[in-house]
Order: C-alpha cells, then structure tokens, then sequence
C-alpha cells in the first residue's frame, strides 16, 4: 500500500499529449477510485486531479475474490480520513478474465451504489498501452498491439497508433505467422501484454517489436479515467456490464476413475 501523495506524478506528467489534453481540460479537481481485476494482478488506486494518492497491488495469483473488497475498503477509508470526497469510481471493463472482470464490475457498481458516484469504464487493452506510450520511445510510425492471453494460441488483441487512435478494433484472434503481416510491412508493431508472450515464436517479421512485463495496472488507468470525466463519458451503473468479447464457457473435469 502506498499512501504519499505525489507518487506516480512522474509518469502522468509525462503522459502522452493526446491523452494529457483531457486532463488540462478539467475545471476542478476530481477525486476518482481505480480498479483493475482484468488478469491475475489485482490493483485498486485513488488518484486525484491525475496524481497518486493511494495504491494497492497483488501479483501473486487471482485472488480477486479474497483481496478486492479489502483493497477498496482501505481506499476509502483512506480517502475519507483525509476529507477527500471521491468523484467516481473507474473500473477495467475488459477484454480479460471472466471472472475477474465479473468481480471487479460487480465491486464497482456495489460502491457507485453504496456513495451514489458515477461510474467509467476503461478498456483493458488501452489501459496496456499507457506504460508503453509513458516508457518507451517509439518511432513516430509505430503501432501499438496489446494482447490478453485466451487459450491455446488465441488472444484478445487490437492496433493502435500513439495516440491511441484505433486502427484495428478489439477482437479475438489465432495467431500464425502471417497474422498482422499487412501493418508489418509497412510500420513497427509493438506487442505486449501476457497474451504477447506465446506469440514471440510465431510473429518473426523483422518490424515486430515484443516488450515484456507489461501487466494491467489500476495506476495506469488515471489518463484514461480522467479524460472519461472531461468528456463526460459515464455508464449506466444499472445496466452496464463487462466487454468479455466471447462468452464464458464452463469445461467439464476430466473423468479421472
């Protein structure tokens, strides 16, 4: 748990333009709860005018059911023992985990009703790119390719360019060696996330660029959340539910008498 204001500001000061623009937009400073449960790693965050405040994270396994409640609940009690009002609640909305995205949008909308907040959804695949566009350079041409991990040698993936403008939507893919050779040819494609690693040996076009490490994070969220506020952009806390892109399908055990 962190509890200092000022960490993090590095990083969104050094946000990408495009994104950052949203946020010197806001005529008041907003107090927003993140939530992240979309993979294994599970992270809650409060951010305030785009800078930490309060950061929880757990990267030993999905123990989202066990730590989440938990995790938000020390949030804010955090947030109301300093008389910060928090604003809205942001939550991961997918593609990830079904069962993670489940208990995570489930979290957030009990909160949104329990303190009446408004509630932002954030895509998890450009939730992957903020620390990408925050820590590396890229060549002005580049192409962003996120991935979510499925089965076997599917992933949820989509393109961006740097300004994390869509240039192929959200979608799930198997993926051979001539997957994305059309935008290959003609741009450097960065992939990453957990889906990315299975696909290093598949995707050897020489303009494929593959980072590893890069896990969906509550504090990556802030530029996001925070240009949802600018632009008003809120869900119906009543009817709104995670983006699982394919639904869930529950195997039988194997017969092992």
């Amino acid at each position: 748990m962190i509890g200092t204001e000022g960490c993090c500001r590095k990083e969104i000061h050094f946000i990408s333009l495009s994104l950052h623009h949203y946020i010197k937009k806001l005529s008041a400073m907003s107090c927003i709860l993140h939530i992240e449960t979309s993979t294994d790693v599970c992270s809650v965050a409060l951010s305030q005018d785009g800078v930490c405040i309060y950061l929880d994270e757990n990267r030993e396994g999905p123990e989202h059911a066990r730590i989440l409640a938990p995790f938000v609940s020390d949030a804010i009690s955090f947030a109301d023992s300093h008389a910060i009002p928090i604003d809205a609640v942001a939550v991961s909305k997918g593609p990830g985990s079904y069962t993670g995205l489940r208990i995570g949008v489930s979290t957030a909308k009990g909160v949104c009703y329990a303190r009446d907040l408004r509630l932002i959804s954030v895509s998890t695949l450009a939730l992957l790119s903020v620390p990408i566009l925050l820590r590396h350079e890229l060549e002005d041409d580049a192409l962003l390719c996120p991935m979510i991990d499925a089965r076997r040698m599917e992933v949820y993936c989509c393109l961006y360019d740097r300004a994390l403008r869509t240039i192929e939507p959200t979608s799930a893919q198997i993926i051979t060696p001539a997957s994305f050779a059309a935008h290959l040819n003609e741009h450097p494609v960065y992939f990453f996330g957990n889906g990315a690693e299975k696909c290093k040996g598949v995707i050897t076009h020489p303009n494929a660029r593959f980072i590893e490490g890069i896990v969906p994070l509550a504090k990556y969220m802030f530029p996001l959340a925070e240009k949802a506020v600018a632009t008003e952009s809120y869900e119906d806390v009543a009817y709104f539910e995670p983006f699982y892109l394919k639904q869930f399908v529950a195997q039988k055990p194997k017969n092992l008498l």
